[in-house]
Protein backbone atom coordinates (compact mmCIF):
# COMPACT_ATOMS: atom_id res chain seq x y z
CA UNK A 1 0.00 0.00 0.00
CA UNK A 2 1.38 3.40 -1.02
CA UNK A 3 2.35 5.71 1.95
CA UNK A 4 0.58 9.46 1.84
CA UNK A 5 2.59 12.03 1.70
CA UNK A 6 3.10 14.12 4.79
CA UNK A 7 0.42 17.55 4.44
CA UNK A 8 1.84 20.67 3.23
CA UNK A 9 2.92 23.03 6.35
CA UNK A 10 0.25 25.77 6.22
CA UNK A 11 2.67 28.61 5.70
CA UNK A 12 1.12 31.65 7.71
CA UNK A 13 3.23 34.40 6.31
CA UNK A 14 2.22 33.94 2.78
CA UNK A 15 -1.46 33.22 3.87
CA UNK A 16 -1.53 36.89 4.99
CA UNK A 17 0.40 38.29 2.07
CA UNK A 18 -2.66 36.36 0.16
CA UNK A 19 -5.14 38.28 1.43
CA UNK A 20 -3.75 41.30 1.50
CA UNK A 21 -3.67 41.36 -2.12
CA UNK A 22 -7.59 40.13 -1.93
CA UNK A 23 -8.43 42.83 0.49
CA UNK A 24 -6.32 45.31 -1.69
CA UNK A 25 -8.01 44.48 -4.70
CA UNK A 26 -11.73 44.11 -3.36
CA UNK A 27 -11.93 46.06 -0.23
CA UNK A 28 -12.72 44.88 2.88
CA UNK A 29 -16.71 44.85 2.56
CA UNK A 30 -16.45 42.94 -0.70
CA UNK A 31 -13.98 39.94 0.10
CA UNK A 32 -15.84 37.17 1.78
CA UNK A 33 -14.70 34.40 3.92
CA UNK A 34 -15.13 31.86 1.19
CA UNK A 35 -12.95 33.93 -1.03
CA UNK A 36 -10.61 33.87 1.94
CA UNK A 37 -10.50 30.11 2.38
CA UNK A 38 -10.37 29.80 -1.33
CA UNK A 39 -6.78 31.87 -1.73
CA UNK A 40 -5.36 30.84 1.38
CA UNK A 41 -4.61 27.37 0.12
CA UNK A 42 -7.33 25.84 -1.70
CA UNK A 43 -10.40 25.92 0.52
CA UNK A 44 -8.68 25.70 4.05
CA UNK A 45 -11.13 24.49 6.42
CA UNK A 46 -13.04 27.47 8.74
CA UNK A 47 -12.09 25.55 11.83
CA UNK A 48 -8.20 26.04 10.36
CA UNK A 49 -8.97 29.43 9.59
CA UNK A 50 -10.31 30.90 12.91
CA UNK A 51 -7.45 28.69 14.39
CA UNK A 52 -4.66 30.43 12.67
CA UNK A 53 -6.22 33.75 12.29
CA UNK A 54 -9.44 34.21 14.85
CA UNK A 55 -11.44 36.16 12.12
CA UNK A 56 -11.41 38.23 9.07
CA UNK A 57 -11.11 41.35 10.75
CA UNK A 58 -7.89 40.08 12.67
CA UNK A 59 -6.69 38.87 9.52
CA UNK A 60 -7.61 42.21 7.86
CA UNK A 61 -5.52 43.80 10.50
CA UNK A 62 -2.81 41.80 9.65
CA UNK A 63 -3.13 42.13 6.25
CA UNK A 64 -2.94 45.60 6.76
CA UNK A 65 0.06 45.94 8.56
CA UNK A 66 2.20 43.42 6.03
CA UNK A 67 1.52 46.33 3.08
CA UNK A 68 2.54 49.23 5.82
CA UNK A 69 5.63 46.92 5.95
CA UNK A 70 6.22 46.69 2.77
CA UNK A 71 4.76 48.46 -0.14
CA UNK A 72 3.88 51.72 1.89
CA UNK A 73 7.82 51.79 2.01
CA UNK A 74 7.35 53.91 -1.32
CA UNK A 75 7.57 57.20 0.12
CA UNK A 76 9.83 56.91 3.90
CA UNK A 77 12.49 58.80 1.62
CA UNK A 78 9.89 62.06 3.10
CA UNK A 79 11.59 61.36 6.36
CA UNK A 80 15.14 61.04 4.97
CA UNK A 81 17.00 64.46 6.01
CA UNK A 82 19.89 63.31 4.07
CA UNK A 83 18.02 63.47 0.50
CA UNK A 84 17.70 67.05 -0.51
CA UNK A 85 14.07 67.92 0.21
CA UNK A 86 13.07 68.38 -3.53
CA UNK A 87 14.26 65.93 -4.52
CA UNK A 88 12.64 63.30 -1.77
CA UNK A 89 9.41 64.94 -2.71
CA UNK A 90 9.56 63.45 -6.29
CA UNK A 91 11.03 60.46 -5.16
CA UNK A 92 8.12 59.60 -3.12
CA UNK A 93 5.79 60.54 -6.25
CA UNK A 94 7.67 58.55 -8.55
CA UNK A 95 8.34 55.43 -6.34
CA UNK A 96 4.33 55.48 -5.04
CA UNK A 97 3.34 56.02 -9.01
CA UNK A 98 5.62 53.10 -10.35
CA UNK A 99 4.25 50.53 -7.37
CA UNK A 100 0.78 51.23 -7.85
CA UNK A 101 1.18 50.74 -11.75
CA UNK A 102 2.95 48.03 -10.98
CA UNK A 103 1.00 44.82 -12.78
CA UNK A 104 2.53 42.04 -10.18
CA UNK A 105 -0.16 42.46 -7.62
CA UNK A 106 -3.31 44.92 -7.50
CA UNK A 107 -3.14 48.37 -9.20
CA UNK A 108 -3.28 51.71 -6.95
CA UNK A 109 -2.50 51.55 -3.34
CA UNK A 110 -4.00 49.92 -0.52
CA UNK A 111 -3.38 52.52 2.14
CA UNK A 112 -5.14 55.48 -0.71
CA UNK A 113 -7.99 52.97 -1.11
CA UNK A 114 -8.55 52.60 2.73
CA UNK A 115 -12.12 54.09 2.23
CA UNK A 116 -12.76 51.16 0.11
CA UNK A 117 -10.89 48.76 2.14
CA UNK A 118 -12.33 49.90 5.23
CA UNK A 119 -14.49 47.83 7.48
CA UNK A 120 -18.11 49.26 8.53
CA UNK A 121 -18.02 52.60 11.07
CA UNK A 122 -18.90 50.26 14.14
CA UNK A 123 -15.30 48.45 12.87
CA UNK A 124 -13.70 51.45 12.07
CA UNK A 125 -10.91 50.87 14.66
CA UNK A 126 -9.41 48.34 12.17
CA UNK A 127 -8.68 50.44 9.29
CA UNK A 128 -7.03 53.22 11.96
CA UNK A 129 -3.59 52.16 10.74
CA UNK A 130 -4.59 53.30 7.30
CA UNK A 131 -5.83 56.22 8.09
CA UNK A 132 -2.28 56.71 10.28
CA UNK A 133 0.06 56.40 7.26
CA UNK A 134 -2.40 58.59 5.19
CA UNK A 135 -1.71 61.31 7.50
CA UNK A 136 2.15 60.18 7.90
CA UNK A 137 2.32 60.61 4.23
CA UNK A 138 1.09 64.34 4.05
CA UNK A 139 3.13 65.03 7.01
CA UNK A 140 6.26 64.04 5.31
CA UNK A 141 5.47 66.12 2.42
CA UNK A 142 4.50 69.56 4.52
CA UNK A 143 7.78 68.95 6.51
CA UNK A 144 9.67 68.83 2.86
CA UNK A 145 8.59 71.98 1.86
CA UNK A 146 9.43 73.38 5.71
CA UNK A 147 12.75 71.98 5.02
CA UNK A 148 13.15 73.73 1.63
CA UNK A 149 11.73 76.77 3.14
CA UNK A 150 14.73 77.04 6.33
CA UNK A 151 17.19 76.09 4.04
CA UNK A 152 16.52 78.95 1.99
CA UNK A 153 15.61 76.70 -1.55
CA UNK A 154 11.96 78.08 -1.18
CA UNK A 155 10.69 81.43 -0.40
CA UNK A 156 9.75 81.95 3.00
CA UNK A 157 6.37 82.62 2.21
CA UNK A 158 5.75 79.79 0.70
CA UNK A 159 2.62 78.06 2.35
CA UNK A 160 4.72 75.34 3.35
CA UNK A 161 0.67 72.92 4.27
CA UNK A 162 -0.81 73.81 0.82
CA UNK A 163 2.47 73.00 -1.16
CA UNK A 164 2.13 69.60 0.74
CA UNK A 165 -1.01 68.82 0.60
CA UNK A 166 -0.92 69.38 -3.26
CA UNK A 167 1.94 66.76 -3.47
CA UNK A 168 -0.11 64.27 -1.29
CA UNK A 169 -3.29 64.68 -3.15
CA UNK A 170 -1.69 63.98 -6.64
CA UNK A 171 -0.75 61.20 -4.69
CA UNK A 172 -3.89 59.61 -3.28
CA UNK A 173 -5.59 60.35 -7.25
CA UNK A 174 -2.89 58.11 -8.31
CA UNK A 175 -5.15 54.91 -7.10
CA UNK A 176 -8.10 55.90 -8.63
CA UNK A 177 -6.04 56.70 -12.19
CA UNK A 178 -4.09 53.70 -11.62
CA UNK A 179 -7.19 51.31 -11.18
CA UNK A 180 -8.87 53.18 -14.35
CA UNK A 181 -5.38 51.93 -16.42
CA UNK A 182 -3.59 55.27 -16.81
CA UNK A 183 -0.24 54.48 -18.15
CA UNK A 184 2.55 55.07 -15.84
CA UNK A 185 4.14 57.41 -18.66
CA UNK A 186 1.38 59.56 -18.27
CA UNK A 187 1.60 59.64 -14.51
CA UNK A 188 5.15 60.21 -14.84
CA UNK A 189 4.77 63.07 -17.19
CA UNK A 190 2.09 64.58 -14.38
CA UNK A 191 4.95 64.54 -11.69
CA UNK A 192 7.31 66.52 -13.90
CA UNK A 193 4.50 69.01 -14.14
CA UNK A 194 3.52 69.11 -10.57
CA UNK A 195 7.52 69.37 -9.57
CA UNK A 196 6.99 73.44 -11.18
CA UNK A 197 5.26 73.71 -8.05
CA UNK A 198 8.04 73.74 -6.39
CA UNK A 199 10.45 75.61 -8.99
CA UNK A 200 8.36 78.53 -9.13
CA UNK A 201 8.07 78.74 -5.47
CA UNK A 202 12.20 78.56 -5.19
CA UNK A 203 12.46 80.98 -8.16
CA UNK A 204 10.38 83.58 -5.73
CA UNK A 205 12.82 83.36 -3.13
Amino acid sequence: MARMGRPRAFDRQQAIEQAMHLFWEQGYETTSLSQLKAQLGGGISAPSFYAAFGSKEALFREAVQCYLESYAGVTECLWDDAIPPREAVELALRRSTTMQCDSGHPRGCMVALGTMSAPGPEHAHVAEPLAISRARTHAGFVRCVERGIATGELAENTDAHAMGTAFNSFLLGVSISARDGIDVSVLSASITGLMKLWDVASNEQ
